[in-house]
Protein backbone atom coordinates (compact mmCIF):
# COMPACT_ATOMS: atom_id res chain seq x y z
CA UNK A 1 0.00 0.00 0.00
CA UNK A 2 1.29 3.45 -0.93
CA UNK A 3 1.43 6.28 1.60
CA UNK A 4 -0.09 9.67 0.73
CA UNK A 5 2.28 12.63 1.09
CA UNK A 6 0.81 16.11 0.56
CA UNK A 7 2.72 19.33 -0.08
CA UNK A 8 1.02 22.32 1.60
CA UNK A 9 1.75 25.96 2.35
CA UNK A 10 0.57 29.46 1.57
CA UNK A 11 0.49 30.66 -2.06
CA UNK A 12 3.69 31.15 -4.06
CA UNK A 13 6.15 29.44 -1.70
CA UNK A 14 7.23 26.92 -4.36
CA UNK A 15 4.95 23.92 -3.75
CA UNK A 16 4.41 23.10 -7.42
CA UNK A 17 8.11 23.49 -8.20
CA UNK A 18 8.91 21.03 -5.41
CA UNK A 19 6.16 18.66 -6.64
CA UNK A 20 7.63 18.66 -10.16
CA UNK A 21 11.15 18.15 -8.80
CA UNK A 22 10.14 15.13 -6.71
CA UNK A 23 8.22 13.39 -9.52
CA UNK A 24 10.94 14.21 -12.06
CA UNK A 25 8.73 15.95 -14.65
CA UNK A 26 6.89 19.23 -15.22
CA UNK A 27 3.37 18.15 -14.33
CA UNK A 28 2.14 21.11 -12.26
CA UNK A 29 2.16 24.59 -13.77
CA UNK A 30 4.85 26.76 -12.16
CA UNK A 31 4.32 30.50 -11.95
CA UNK A 32 5.13 33.52 -9.81
CA UNK A 33 1.41 34.36 -9.81
CA UNK A 34 -0.09 33.41 -6.42
CA UNK A 35 -2.95 30.92 -6.65
CA UNK A 36 -1.80 29.21 -9.86
CA UNK A 37 -2.50 25.73 -8.45
CA UNK A 38 -6.18 25.26 -7.65
CA UNK A 39 -6.96 21.56 -7.86
CA UNK A 40 -5.15 18.72 -6.17
CA UNK A 41 -2.59 17.04 -8.42
CA UNK A 42 -1.50 13.44 -7.85
CA UNK A 43 1.45 11.36 -9.01
CA UNK A 44 3.23 8.19 -7.93
CA UNK A 45 6.91 8.28 -7.03
CA UNK A 46 9.53 6.21 -5.19
CA UNK A 47 11.24 7.64 -2.10
CA UNK A 48 14.18 5.49 -0.97
CA UNK A 49 12.38 2.33 -2.00
CA UNK A 50 8.98 3.39 -0.65
CA UNK A 51 6.12 3.91 -3.13
CA UNK A 52 4.14 7.06 -2.30
CA UNK A 53 1.32 9.09 -3.80
CA UNK A 54 2.49 12.69 -3.90
CA UNK A 55 -0.17 15.44 -3.81
CA UNK A 56 0.25 19.09 -4.80
CA UNK A 57 -2.30 21.48 -3.28
CA UNK A 58 -3.50 25.05 -3.63
CA UNK A 59 -2.17 27.73 -1.32
CA UNK A 60 -3.61 27.90 2.21
CA UNK A 61 -4.90 31.35 3.15
CA UNK A 62 -6.56 32.88 6.21
CA UNK A 63 -9.38 34.47 4.19
CA UNK A 64 -11.03 33.32 1.00
CA UNK A 65 -11.90 36.38 -1.07
CA UNK A 66 -13.98 34.56 -3.68
CA UNK A 67 -15.90 31.34 -4.29
CA UNK A 68 -12.92 29.98 -6.21
CA UNK A 69 -10.55 30.64 -3.32
CA UNK A 70 -13.01 29.08 -0.87
CA UNK A 71 -13.11 25.95 -3.02
CA UNK A 72 -9.30 25.88 -3.14
CA UNK A 73 -9.18 25.99 0.66
CA UNK A 74 -11.69 23.15 0.79
CA UNK A 75 -9.58 21.07 -1.59
CA UNK A 76 -6.42 21.72 0.44
CA UNK A 77 -8.18 20.78 3.68
CA UNK A 78 -9.36 17.54 2.07
CA UNK A 79 -5.77 16.78 1.01
CA UNK A 80 -4.54 17.30 4.59
CA UNK A 81 -7.26 15.04 5.97
CA UNK A 82 -6.39 12.27 3.53
CA UNK A 83 -2.62 12.42 4.01
CA UNK A 84 -0.27 10.16 5.95
CA UNK A 85 2.60 12.69 5.91
CA UNK A 86 2.52 16.44 5.25
CA UNK A 87 5.36 18.47 3.75
CA UNK A 88 4.88 22.06 4.94
CA UNK A 89 6.67 24.54 2.64
CA UNK A 90 7.69 28.04 3.76
CA UNK A 91 9.55 30.75 1.80
CA UNK A 92 12.76 31.37 3.78
CA UNK A 93 13.37 34.74 2.10
CA UNK A 94 10.23 36.28 3.59
CA UNK A 95 9.14 36.96 7.14
CA UNK A 96 6.68 34.47 8.58
CA UNK A 97 3.16 35.62 7.75
CA UNK A 98 -0.29 35.15 9.24
CA UNK A 99 -0.95 32.59 6.50
CA UNK A 100 2.09 30.56 7.61
CA UNK A 101 0.91 30.48 11.25
CA UNK A 102 -2.66 29.73 10.11
CA UNK A 103 -1.41 26.77 8.08
CA UNK A 104 0.71 25.59 11.03
CA UNK A 105 -2.37 25.63 13.28
CA UNK A 106 -4.38 23.57 10.78
CA UNK A 107 -1.57 21.04 10.50
CA UNK A 108 -1.21 20.64 14.27
CA UNK A 109 -4.97 20.01 14.51
CA UNK A 110 -4.67 17.27 11.87
CA UNK A 111 -2.26 15.33 14.16
CA UNK A 112 -0.39 14.16 11.04
CA UNK A 113 3.45 13.95 10.86
CA UNK A 114 4.73 17.26 9.46
CA UNK A 115 8.07 17.87 7.74
CA UNK A 116 8.90 21.57 7.62
CA UNK A 117 10.68 22.79 4.47
CA UNK A 118 12.47 26.13 4.19
CA UNK A 119 12.42 26.69 0.42
CA UNK A 120 14.48 29.08 -1.72
CA UNK A 121 17.71 28.67 0.30
CA UNK A 122 19.85 29.44 -2.72
CA UNK A 123 22.70 31.15 -0.80
CA UNK A 124 24.25 30.78 2.70
CA UNK A 125 22.53 33.94 4.00
CA UNK A 126 19.09 32.56 3.24
CA UNK A 127 20.00 29.15 4.63
CA UNK A 128 20.78 30.73 8.02
CA UNK A 129 17.34 32.37 8.04
CA UNK A 130 15.71 28.95 8.16
CA UNK A 131 16.24 28.84 11.93
CA UNK A 132 13.58 31.55 12.23
CA UNK A 133 11.14 28.81 11.22
CA UNK A 134 11.39 27.13 14.63
CA UNK A 135 8.57 29.47 15.69
CA UNK A 136 6.15 27.32 13.71
CA UNK A 137 6.67 24.46 16.16
CA UNK A 138 7.74 21.64 13.80
CA UNK A 139 11.41 21.40 14.72
CA UNK A 140 14.36 21.97 12.41
CA UNK A 141 13.31 22.69 8.82
CA UNK A 142 14.86 21.09 5.75
CA UNK A 143 16.84 23.70 3.83
CA UNK A 144 16.31 23.31 0.09
CA UNK A 145 15.92 25.08 -3.21
CA UNK A 146 13.37 23.17 -5.26
CA UNK A 147 14.24 25.06 -8.42
CA UNK A 148 17.85 23.78 -8.37
CA UNK A 149 17.33 20.41 -6.56
CA UNK A 150 19.40 21.56 -3.56
CA UNK A 151 18.34 19.69 -0.39
CA UNK A 152 16.00 17.24 -2.15
CA UNK A 153 17.99 14.23 -0.85
CA UNK A 154 17.60 15.39 2.78
CA UNK A 155 13.85 15.87 2.29
CA UNK A 156 13.48 12.38 0.83
CA UNK A 157 15.44 10.95 3.78
CA UNK A 158 13.08 12.70 6.22
CA UNK A 159 10.04 11.35 4.36
CA UNK A 160 11.50 7.81 4.32
CA UNK A 161 12.19 8.05 8.06
CA UNK A 162 8.55 8.98 8.74
CA UNK A 163 7.33 6.18 6.48
CA UNK A 164 9.31 3.65 8.53
CA UNK A 165 7.84 5.02 11.77
CA UNK A 166 4.34 4.67 10.34
CA UNK A 167 4.99 1.06 9.31
CA UNK A 168 5.00 1.52 5.53
CA UNK A 169 7.15 -1.09 3.81
CA UNK A 170 9.34 -0.76 0.76
CA UNK A 171 7.94 -1.99 -2.54
CA UNK A 172 7.25 -1.00 -6.11
CA UNK A 173 5.05 1.68 -7.59
CA UNK A 174 1.78 0.09 -8.69
CA UNK A 175 1.39 0.05 -12.44
CA UNK A 176 -2.31 0.68 -12.16
CA UNK A 177 -2.59 3.22 -14.92
CA UNK A 178 -1.84 0.68 -17.65
CA UNK A 179 -5.16 -1.07 -17.18
CA UNK A 180 -7.26 1.98 -16.45
CA UNK A 181 -9.56 3.57 -19.00
CA UNK A 182 -8.35 7.16 -19.21
CA UNK A 183 -11.12 9.66 -19.98
CA UNK A 184 -10.35 13.31 -20.71
CA UNK A 185 -13.19 15.85 -20.26
CA UNK A 186 -12.76 18.64 -22.80
CA UNK A 187 -14.59 21.74 -23.95
CA UNK A 188 -14.77 25.50 -23.88
CA UNK A 189 -14.43 27.43 -20.59
CA UNK A 190 -17.40 27.21 -18.21
CA UNK A 191 -19.12 24.42 -20.15
CA UNK A 192 -19.34 22.28 -16.99
CA UNK A 193 -16.37 19.88 -17.15
CA UNK A 194 -15.44 20.10 -13.47
CA UNK A 195 -19.09 19.98 -12.42
CA UNK A 196 -19.56 16.76 -14.38
CA UNK A 197 -16.45 15.17 -12.83
CA UNK A 198 -17.66 16.10 -9.34
CA UNK A 199 -21.13 14.73 -10.17
CA UNK A 200 -19.67 11.35 -11.11
CA UNK A 201 -17.90 11.17 -7.75
CA UNK A 202 -20.88 12.47 -5.80
CA UNK A 203 -18.60 14.96 -4.02
CA UNK A 204 -16.36 17.93 -4.77
CA UNK A 205 -13.09 16.58 -6.19
CA UNK A 206 -12.11 19.59 -8.32
CA UNK A 207 -12.69 23.32 -7.95
CA UNK A 208 -15.91 24.57 -9.57
CA UNK A 209 -16.87 28.18 -10.28
CA UNK A 210 -18.94 30.24 -12.71
CA UNK A 211 -15.76 32.15 -13.55
CA UNK A 212 -14.33 30.90 -16.88
CA UNK A 213 -10.76 29.61 -16.56
CA UNK A 214 -11.10 28.24 -13.01
CA UNK A 215 -9.41 24.95 -13.92
CA UNK A 216 -5.77 25.49 -14.90
CA UNK A 217 -4.00 22.15 -14.54
CA UNK A 218 -5.18 18.89 -16.03
CA UNK A 219 -6.26 16.95 -12.95
CA UNK A 220 -6.11 13.13 -13.00
CA UNK A 221 -8.36 11.32 -10.53
CA UNK A 222 -8.63 7.50 -10.09
CA UNK A 223 -12.20 6.22 -10.11
CA UNK A 224 -13.94 2.83 -9.88
CA UNK A 225 -17.29 2.06 -11.55
CA UNK A 226 -18.93 -1.34 -12.16
CA UNK A 227 -15.67 -3.18 -11.38
CA UNK A 228 -13.85 -1.07 -13.99
CA UNK A 229 -10.89 1.18 -13.16
CA UNK A 230 -10.91 4.66 -14.70
CA UNK A 231 -8.71 7.71 -14.60
CA UNK A 232 -10.82 10.84 -15.03
CA UNK A 233 -8.91 13.84 -16.42
CA UNK A 234 -10.43 17.27 -15.84
CA UNK A 235 -8.91 19.87 -18.17
CA UNK A 236 -8.76 23.61 -18.60
CA UNK A 237 -11.29 25.20 -20.92
CA UNK A 238 -10.04 25.58 -24.49
CA UNK A 239 -10.74 28.99 -26.04
CA UNK A 240 -10.17 30.21 -29.58
CA UNK A 241 -6.49 30.82 -30.32
CA UNK A 242 -6.97 34.57 -30.68
CA UNK A 243 -8.53 34.82 -27.20
CA UNK A 244 -5.86 32.85 -25.33
CA UNK A 245 -3.96 35.06 -22.90
CA UNK A 246 -0.17 34.63 -22.75
CA UNK A 247 1.28 33.02 -19.65
CA UNK A 248 -0.78 30.76 -17.40
CA UNK A 249 -3.73 30.29 -19.75
CA UNK A 250 -1.44 29.33 -22.62
CA UNK A 251 0.21 26.63 -20.51
CA UNK A 252 -3.19 25.44 -19.29
CA UNK A 253 -4.37 24.97 -22.87
CA UNK A 254 -1.20 23.04 -23.72
CA UNK A 255 -1.92 20.73 -20.77
CA UNK A 256 -5.45 20.20 -22.06
CA UNK A 257 -4.19 19.22 -25.51
CA UNK A 258 -1.64 16.93 -23.84
CA UNK A 259 -4.52 15.28 -21.97
CA UNK A 260 -6.01 14.29 -25.34
CA UNK A 261 -2.79 12.45 -26.20
CA UNK A 262 -2.80 10.72 -22.81
CA UNK A 263 -6.47 9.71 -22.91
CA UNK A 264 -8.08 6.62 -24.40
CA UNK A 265 -11.47 8.32 -24.72
CA UNK A 266 -12.32 12.00 -24.91
CA UNK A 267 -15.62 13.40 -23.64
CA UNK A 268 -16.35 16.66 -25.47
CA UNK A 269 -18.86 18.81 -23.59
CA UNK A 270 -21.16 21.15 -25.52
CA UNK A 271 -23.16 23.93 -23.89
CA UNK A 272 -26.88 23.31 -24.50
CA UNK A 273 -27.58 27.04 -24.29
CA UNK A 274 -25.09 27.92 -27.04
CA UNK A 275 -25.18 24.90 -29.32
CA UNK A 276 -22.25 23.68 -31.40
CA UNK A 277 -19.55 26.33 -31.97
CA UNK A 278 -16.54 26.51 -34.27
CA UNK A 279 -14.30 25.95 -31.27
CA UNK A 280 -16.16 22.71 -30.45
CA UNK A 281 -15.42 21.58 -34.01
CA UNK A 282 -11.73 22.52 -33.71
CA UNK A 283 -11.39 20.45 -30.53
CA UNK A 284 -13.19 17.49 -32.09
CA UNK A 285 -10.90 17.64 -35.12
CA UNK A 286 -7.85 17.53 -32.85
CA UNK A 287 -9.32 14.46 -31.11
CA UNK A 288 -9.75 12.85 -34.54
CA UNK A 289 -6.15 13.64 -35.43
CA UNK A 290 -5.05 11.77 -32.31
CA UNK A 291 -7.35 8.83 -33.23
CA UNK A 292 -9.08 8.66 -29.85
CA UNK A 293 -12.49 7.43 -28.77
CA UNK A 294 -15.09 10.20 -28.59
CA UNK A 295 -18.34 10.78 -26.69
CA UNK A 296 -20.33 14.01 -27.12
CA UNK A 297 -22.12 15.31 -24.01
CA UNK A 298 -24.61 18.16 -24.33
CA UNK A 299 -24.53 19.66 -20.82
CA UNK A 300 -26.85 22.07 -18.94
CA UNK A 301 -30.07 20.45 -20.17
CA UNK A 302 -31.50 21.12 -16.70
CA UNK A 303 -32.25 24.64 -17.96
CA UNK A 304 -35.02 23.22 -20.18
CA UNK A 305 -38.13 21.27 -19.21
CA UNK A 306 -41.08 19.65 -20.93
CA UNK A 307 -41.85 20.63 -24.51
CA UNK A 308 -39.08 23.25 -24.52
CA UNK A 309 -36.57 20.56 -23.63
CA UNK A 310 -37.83 18.25 -26.36
CA UNK A 311 -37.60 21.02 -28.94
CA UNK A 312 -34.11 21.97 -27.78
CA UNK A 313 -32.85 18.40 -28.07
CA UNK A 314 -34.30 18.11 -31.58
CA UNK A 315 -32.64 21.38 -32.62
CA UNK A 316 -29.27 20.35 -31.15
CA UNK A 317 -29.34 16.96 -32.89
CA UNK A 318 -29.97 18.75 -36.18
CA UNK A 319 -27.13 21.16 -35.35
CA UNK A 320 -24.75 18.26 -34.66
CA UNK A 321 -25.70 16.46 -37.85
CA UNK A 322 -24.87 19.50 -39.91
CA UNK A 323 -21.96 21.04 -38.03
CA UNK A 324 -20.22 17.83 -36.96
CA UNK A 325 -21.24 15.70 -39.92
CA UNK A 326 -17.84 13.99 -39.88
CA UNK A 327 -18.75 12.34 -36.54
CA UNK A 328 -21.78 10.14 -37.26
CA UNK A 329 -20.16 7.38 -35.18
CA UNK A 330 -19.82 9.50 -32.00
CA UNK A 331 -22.64 8.81 -29.48
CA UNK A 332 -24.44 11.83 -28.00
CA UNK A 333 -25.69 12.15 -24.42
CA UNK A 334 -28.03 14.90 -23.21
CA UNK A 335 -27.67 15.51 -19.48
CA UNK A 336 -26.83 17.79 -16.60
CA UNK A 337 -23.75 17.63 -14.40
CA UNK A 338 -25.31 20.09 -11.96
CA UNK A 339 -28.35 17.87 -11.33
CA UNK A 340 -26.47 14.57 -11.91
CA UNK A 341 -28.91 13.80 -14.71
CA UNK A 342 -27.97 11.14 -17.30
CA UNK A 343 -24.27 11.25 -16.47
CA UNK A 344 -23.38 7.66 -15.63
CA UNK A 345 -24.13 6.52 -19.19
CA UNK A 346 -20.90 8.37 -20.02
CA UNK A 347 -18.96 5.69 -18.12
CA UNK A 348 -21.10 2.86 -19.55
CA UNK A 349 -20.37 4.16 -23.03
CA UNK A 350 -16.67 4.50 -22.22
CA UNK A 351 -16.55 0.79 -21.39
CA UNK A 352 -18.30 -0.06 -24.66
CA UNK A 353 -16.06 2.26 -26.71
CA UNK A 354 -12.97 0.67 -25.13
CA UNK A 355 -14.22 -2.73 -26.30
CA UNK A 356 -14.71 -1.31 -29.80
CA UNK A 357 -11.18 0.14 -29.79
CA UNK A 358 -9.86 -3.34 -28.97
CA UNK A 359 -12.02 -5.13 -31.56
CA UNK A 360 -10.18 -7.47 -33.96
CA UNK A 361 -12.08 -8.44 -37.11
CA UNK A 362 -11.30 -11.99 -38.35
CA UNK A 363 -9.30 -11.97 -41.60
CA UNK A 364 -11.90 -14.11 -43.40
CA UNK A 365 -14.70 -11.71 -42.44
CA UNK A 366 -12.63 -8.79 -43.75
CA UNK A 367 -12.06 -10.52 -47.09
CA UNK A 368 -15.77 -11.25 -47.52
CA UNK A 369 -16.67 -7.69 -46.54
CA UNK A 370 -14.19 -6.13 -48.99
CA UNK A 371 -15.46 -8.28 -51.84
CA UNK A 372 -19.04 -7.14 -51.16
CA UNK A 373 -18.04 -3.48 -50.72
CA UNK A 374 -16.05 -3.40 -54.00
CA UNK A 375 -18.94 -5.11 -55.81
CA UNK A 376 -21.37 -2.52 -54.36
CA UNK A 377 -19.21 0.42 -55.42
CA UNK A 378 -16.36 -0.51 -57.81
CA UNK A 379 -13.24 1.67 -57.46
CA UNK A 380 -12.81 4.37 -60.07
CA UNK A 381 -9.88 6.54 -60.95
CA UNK A 382 -7.14 6.46 -63.53
CA UNK A 383 -4.13 8.45 -64.60
CA UNK A 384 -2.85 7.61 -68.08
CA UNK A 385 -2.45 3.84 -68.21
CA UNK A 386 -2.64 3.52 -64.44
CA UNK A 387 -5.93 2.44 -62.89
CA UNK A 388 -6.79 2.47 -59.17
CA UNK A 389 -7.96 -0.84 -57.71
CA UNK A 390 -8.35 -2.30 -54.19
CA UNK A 391 -6.75 -5.77 -53.94
CA UNK A 392 -6.94 -6.80 -50.27
CA UNK A 393 -7.25 -5.56 -46.69
CA UNK A 394 -5.86 -6.57 -43.29
CA UNK A 395 -6.20 -5.29 -39.74
CA UNK A 396 -2.73 -4.51 -38.38
CA UNK A 397 -3.42 -2.87 -35.03
CA UNK A 398 -5.91 -1.86 -32.33
CA UNK A 399 -6.30 1.25 -30.13
CA UNK A 400 -7.39 2.53 -32.60
CA UNK A 401 -8.41 -0.26 -35.00
CA UNK A 402 -6.05 0.13 -37.95
CA UNK A 403 -6.67 -1.27 -41.44
CA UNK A 404 -4.27 -1.41 -44.37
CA UNK A 405 -5.79 -1.56 -47.85
CA UNK A 406 -3.41 -2.85 -50.54
CA UNK A 407 -4.13 -1.15 -53.83
CA UNK A 408 -2.91 -0.61 -57.34
CA UNK A 409 -1.91 3.06 -57.57
CA UNK A 410 -3.33 4.26 -54.20
CA UNK A 411 -1.98 7.77 -54.88
CA UNK A 412 -4.72 8.37 -57.48
CA UNK A 413 -7.58 7.25 -55.19
CA UNK A 414 -10.26 9.90 -54.66
CA UNK A 415 -10.78 10.73 -50.98
CA UNK A 416 -14.50 9.94 -51.27
CA UNK A 417 -13.75 6.27 -51.91
CA UNK A 418 -11.77 6.01 -48.70
CA UNK A 419 -14.72 7.55 -46.89
CA UNK A 420 -17.06 5.04 -48.55
CA UNK A 421 -14.92 2.13 -47.33
CA UNK A 422 -14.85 3.52 -43.78
CA UNK A 423 -18.64 3.93 -43.72
CA UNK A 424 -19.13 0.40 -45.05
CA UNK A 425 -16.65 -0.97 -42.51
CA UNK A 426 -18.52 0.70 -39.64
CA UNK A 427 -21.88 -0.44 -41.03
CA UNK A 428 -20.72 -4.06 -41.05
CA UNK A 429 -18.59 -4.29 -37.88
CA UNK A 430 -19.67 -1.39 -35.64
CA UNK A 431 -16.76 0.53 -34.10
CA UNK A 432 -19.18 2.91 -32.42
CA UNK A 433 -17.44 5.75 -30.59
CA UNK A 434 -13.90 5.19 -31.87
CA UNK A 435 -11.77 6.69 -34.60
CA UNK A 436 -10.35 4.34 -37.24
CA UNK A 437 -7.00 4.53 -38.97
CA UNK A 438 -7.30 3.73 -42.71
CA UNK A 439 -4.05 3.28 -44.66
CA UNK A 440 -3.79 2.76 -48.43
CA UNK A 441 -0.59 1.21 -49.78
CA UNK A 442 0.84 -0.69 -52.71
CA UNK A 443 1.27 -4.46 -52.20
CA UNK A 444 4.39 -5.15 -50.16
CA UNK A 445 4.85 -1.50 -49.23
CA UNK A 446 5.99 -0.91 -45.65
CA UNK A 447 7.05 2.70 -45.95
CA UNK A 448 5.57 5.90 -44.47
CA UNK A 449 1.91 5.88 -43.70
CA UNK A 450 -0.29 7.64 -46.25
CA UNK A 451 -2.55 10.32 -44.84
CA UNK A 452 -5.89 10.06 -46.55
CA UNK A 453 -6.75 13.22 -48.38
CA UNK A 454 -9.90 14.87 -47.10
CA UNK A 455 -10.22 12.62 -44.06
CA UNK A 456 -12.13 15.23 -42.08
CA UNK A 457 -14.32 16.45 -44.93
CA UNK A 458 -17.94 16.61 -43.93
CA UNK A 459 -20.55 14.22 -45.22
CA UNK A 460 -24.00 14.37 -43.73
CA UNK A 461 -24.75 11.19 -41.79
CA UNK A 462 -28.12 9.59 -41.48
CA UNK A 463 -28.30 10.23 -37.74
CA UNK A 464 -26.35 10.46 -34.50
CA UNK A 465 -26.69 7.90 -31.74
CA UNK A 466 -28.50 9.68 -28.88
CA UNK A 467 -28.54 8.25 -25.35
CA UNK A 468 -31.94 8.74 -23.73
CA UNK A 469 -32.09 11.19 -20.86
CA UNK A 470 -33.15 10.26 -17.35
CA UNK A 471 -32.35 10.73 -13.68
CA UNK A 472 -29.46 8.54 -12.52
CA UNK A 473 -29.35 6.93 -9.16
CA UNK A 474 -25.96 7.16 -7.50
CA UNK A 475 -24.01 4.11 -8.55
Amino acid sequence: MSAVVSIVGRPNVGKSTLFNRLIGKRRAIESDVPGTTRDRLYDKVMVEGHPIILVDTGGLETKAGSDIEANVQEQSAAAIAGSDIIVFVVDVREELTAEDFHAATLLRKSKKPVILVANKCDNPKFEELRFNMFELGFGEPVALTALHSFGIDELESRVAEQLKKLGFEKGEVEAADDNRIKIAFLGRPNVGKSTLVNALFGKKMVVVSDVPGTTRDSTEIPFEYKDTAFTLIDTAGIRRRGKIEPGLEKYSILRSMGAVELADICVLLIDATEGVTKQDCHVSEYILEQKKGLILVVNKMDLYEGKEREDREHMLVHDLQNTMAYLPWAPVIFGSGLERRNIFPVLDLAIQVTEERNRIVPAQDLRVWLSQAVKKHPPRGSRGKHRFNVLSVEQVDILPPTFVFYCDWPEIMHFSYGRFLENELRSQFGFNGTSLRMLFRKPGERGPKHKRKGALDAEKPEEFTVIDDGIDEEQ
